[in-house]
């Protein structure tokens, strides 16, 4: 819990019994000064509670992190594994996926640069 959320209760708790002493009194200026205290102490509560949530996500999101990043090496490995197992069990169907995808690089690699359109100026 925040430090925030703690002293923006007690804000809050203070200005509800200033405003409750104002009204018993029919003192205005000691409501008013309840009631500011009061939203000052809410304002602050939900700031300390923002702050605990955004917290608490980061926290969530660095462990999720944290998870992948271990177990990226076996997802690499059984991968590497299964691609390697589907080659065994047909040569001749990876070796014309690889063929193809090496065209494909060359074919894009060998293509002439666009050229700009021509400007056409008029003078006058």
């Amino acid at each position: 819990m925040d430090k925030d959320r703690i002293v923006g209760s007690a804000k809050e708790f203070a200005g509800r019994a200033e405003g409750a002493v104002g009204d018993l009194a029919g003192d205005t200026q000691t409501q008013a000064s309840g009631k500011a205290r009061e939203a000052a102490g809410t304002v602050q509560n939900l700031y300390g509670q923002a702050k605990d949530a955004v917290r608490d996500a980061t926290d969530t999101a660095t462990s999720y992190a944290k998870d992948a990043y271990d177990n990226s090496g076996d997802t690499f490995r059984d991968g590497t594994q299964a691609i390697s197992k589907k080659v065994q069990d047909n040569p001749l169907g990876a070796l014309l996926v690889a063929g193809g995808i090496g065209f494909a690089l060359a074919l894009l690699m060998s293509r002439p640069g666009r050229r700009p359109p021509p400007r056409w100026r008029y003078y006058g």
